[in-house]
């Protein structure tokens, strides 16, 4: 028998299988999510509300987790990566169409991952896994062919994309140094939570309180569902390679333009086509490699 890129054996359950299930269960979660944020009226509103709902279901379990000690500043490098992110997503969906902005944020992060965790960081990888990344990024990048976006929303997608690579490489860090997986997550939800909800509310100057109520159920979903997405990346990240993993959340994108054919009415063209078939084939060579 040979040996799984998770270190067990080829034919046999390896642990980089399972954290592949939830890195793929997590990209097709993710998507629903940020569809969800984006049918918003307010976006700002719709985010401080989804990340401000994942907050108040997990307060209630913070006396029964550990305090993530050895990992505390990779909690908060975490939620300071992740303010910019959100407060960049933000902005990039103010100014582009989901299927736009969708495509080059989660384009780019697999790429800048991969050159951090192999190149930076020295993370071993095969060959046909570095194949895989590029092909995901280069197809999420083709996604977005044809469409026409102002400087300002591509800028706004491209650092979107930097931060969420920037967040992937510090909670794998951070989960795998915890105590416990489960007191991370938790005080990441909590601590986040807390921190988008302030900023969107100083950033809109108290505006979102008002335009948080005509869509708190959808954010409410919005935000147990943000817990079940990044809880199974999180789960994944703690025991495989993270430039492969990260790449693999993007399959997320087949839902994403399920949802945009079905639910929003976007056209499906022959080069989205292609480009869904493409990141199938590079996610394939990441299991298989």
């Amino acid at each position: 028998m040979t040996r799984g890129a998770g270190g067990g054996t080829v034919g046999a359950v390896t642990p980089f299988a399972l954290a592949a299930v939830l890195m793929i269960a997590s990209g097709s979660v993710h998507a629903v999510v940020n569809a969800i944020i984006k049918s918003g009226r307010d976006k700002m509103a719709s985010r401080a509300l989804t990340d401000g709902a994942s907050a108040v279901i997990l307060l209630p379990a913070l006396p029964f987790v550990a305090w993530p000690a050895g990992a505390g500043w990779w909690l908060a490098a975490s939620v300071a990566t992740h303010l910019v992110y959100l407060y960049a997503l933000v902005r990039a969906y103010e100014t582009a169409d989901l299927s736009a902005a969708y495509p080059i944020l989660r384009g780019t992060a697999p790429v800048v991952t991969a050159i951090v965790t192999i190149v930076a960081l020295g993370d071993a990888v095969r060959g046909a896994q570095v194949a895989g990344i590029a092909i995901i990024g280069a197809a999420m990048l083709l996604l977005v062919a044809g469409r026409h976006l102002s400087r300002g929303a591509l800028g706004w997608s491209l650092l979107t994309g930097v931060m969420i690579a920037a967040y992937t490489v510090i909670d794998a860090h951070g989960v795998r140094a915890a105590p416990t997986r489960s007191g991370y997550i938790v005080w990441l939800f909590v601590a986040m939570g807390l921190g988008v909800a302030g900023m969107f509310a100083i950033a809109s100057r108290g505006a979102i309180v008002a335009a948080i109520a005509p869509q708190w159920r959808a954010g409410a979903v919005a935000g147990a569902l943000s817990i079940v997405t990044y809880c199974a990346a999180l789960l994944a990240l703690a025991t495989g390679p993270t430039a492969p993993l990260a790449a693999l959340r993007e399959t997320g994108m087949v839902t994403a333009m399920l949802i945009g054919v079905f639910a929003l009415g976007e056209p499906l063209t022959m080069h989205r086509v292609a480009a869904v078939a493409s990141i199938v084939g590079g996610a394939a060579l990441i299991l298989l490699g």
